[in-house]
């Protein structure tokens, strides 16, 4: 009896604890709730955003001054929104690339990746920001043979080298599946940038790349053409970490803004615009002028450069586009020497003899810094700059008129994508009547700054692979 009585003690005791304990918990109620923090809120509060970039010409490279590429431009504009920095980790291949992508701590993997239907089950893409077309893309030189592929079915016995883990290599493992012979080899080795070259300099027949990357490239590698687009057209997008709803949240509308608010058309216009038109005969002698011609006044655009604050290779690129590095050229209105200085200018900026090279280049740079400093206020940034040099070209004058015309036109008077919208229009009595300077060709200044751009970026492309090669050498 007194056993059972010590059992119901414990049975009465430990239904009444349970009983306290279910009606504590259900009477509980946390005024806040715990909540893990999201990739954008630890992006937010580390002020950092961790980003793996292809070094490519499409993507990110280090320029005269300083790190540039369409993606870097547009990652970091995406930055400056979020308030954050970028930390930068440089791949040389997609495949490469990819695989720092799978790293915890990288954020937004940027490397002109292809959102193809195999990736969307890998891989969380971001939205989508550049349209392209896969091309096959040959040497030059076998347009003169029976080579020459005009389609799929021309590239069997080729000799075709494509990046492995591309959206290529997929297109041509769909194609192979179809039945079509096709012999490719892959290979991590090389970057896209790199296959092209080769294909340039005929160490392979062809290689596979994307447009934008082939229209970046023909001006570095002129004996590269394309022969056909072997797929249908693609959205690139940025690889996002896993679990980000929230970051892809954001950037979708952030990139719809973006593009509301016209900065994605001023972005691809500063990268694209100027190079649908491409001059074979043009670029091929400049690329020989390089060798032949340039270093003779390399360090005198140099120590102009430094003095005066202006990129050298932008002072070259200006002076190839005025005299082919001719320190005796002569137009027919007069203007003469490697800057093609007129004489008015010349005596203004103290240059007794427009055919002595230093002093040309001395008085160029000069003139040039004169224009920038003449330029509105209101302009800013890289603007400033072409501003200046559609000025060297056409005059300030015009510039100022082209400016009252954008405002007229409702368009933005201090953005060079606009100004060259409207200086055209200065050609035509209905427009330049109404202006303070009247007639102008305003085309050719729109086409001077596109040249000089492009000589440029060529001159910084080559340039710094001779630093590379003769470093490998020593």
């Amino acid at each position: 009896m007194e056993n059972f009585i010590k059992v119901l003690i414990v049975i009465f005791f430990s239904f009444s604890f349970f009983i306290f304990g279910w009606i504590s918990h259900s009477k509980y109620n946390p005024k806040t709730k715990i909540k893990k923090i999201s990739v954008l809120d630890k992006i937010k509060k580390d002020k950092t955003l961790n980003v793996v970039l292809l070094n490519a010409p499409a993507v990110y490279y280090i320029g005269t001054e300083g790190a540039t590429g369409f993606e870097y431009d547009l990652l970091s504009d995406y930055a400056k929104h979020l308030g954050v920095e970028l930390n930068i980790t440089v791949a040389t291949t997609i495949k490469e690339a990819i695989k720092l992508s799978e790293n915890q701590n990288i954020h937004i993997t940027s490397s002109a990746i292809a959102k193809t239907k195999a990736r969307v089950k890998k891989f969380n893409f971001g939205p989508s920001y550049f349209e392209v077309q896969e091309q096959v893309i040959c040497n030059r030189k076998m347009l003169k043979t029976n080579k020459f592929p005009r389609d799929v079915d021309d590239l069997y016995g080729l000799n075709i080298v494509i990046g492995e883990s591309t959206s290529y290599s997929e297109t041509i493992s769909n194609l192979q599946k179809d039945g079509y012979d096709i012999n490719v080899t892959l290979t991590s080795q090389y970057s896209t940038d790199e296959l092209l070259e080769q294909v340039a300099t005929n160490k392979i027949d062809c290689t596979i790349a994307d447009s934008n990357i082939f229209t970046l490239s023909q001006r570095y590698y002129t004996e590269i053409i394309k022969a056909f687009t072997i797929s249908s057209r693609e959205q690139l997008a940025w690889v996002l970490t896993k679990d980000s709803s929230e970051l892809e949240s954001d950037m979708y509308l952030w990139l719809n803004s973006y593009q509301q608010n016209g900065s994605m058309v001023k972005l691809k216009d500063h990268y694209y615009d100027r190079l649908f038109h491409f001059d074979y005969y043009n670029i091929t002698m400049f690329n020989k002028r390089i060798k032949t011609r340039l270093s003779k006044y390399e360090n005198i655009f140099k120590e102009s450069a430094e003095y005066y604050g202006i990129p050298w290779m932008l002072l070259a690129a200006v002076s190839y586009q005025e005299s082919y590095w001719n320190p005796k050229a002569k137009s027919v209105t007069g203007v003469r020497g490697l800057m093609m200085l007129t004489l008015p200018t010349a005596k203004l900026l103290g240059v007794t003899d427009r055919l002595d090279p230093k002093q040309s280049i001395v008085g160029g740079t000069r003139h040039l810094k004169q224009m920038i400093k003449f330029v509105p206020k209101s302009v800013l940034g890289e603007n400033r700059l072409k501003f200046a040099l559609a000025a060297y070209n056409v005059g300030l004058g015009h510039i100022y008129d082209a400016q009252t015309l954008a405002i007229r036109q409702g368009l933005d008077e201090n953005e060079w994508s606009d100004l060259k919208k409207v200086l055209p229009l200065l050609a035509y009595k209905k427009y330049y009547k109404t202006l303070k300077y009247g007639y102008a060709r305003g085309i050719e200044p729109v086409k001077y700054v596109d040249a000089i751009y492009n000589f440029r970026d060529i001159l910084e492309k080559k340039l710094n692979i001779d630093e590379k090669v003769n470093a490998i050498k020593n």
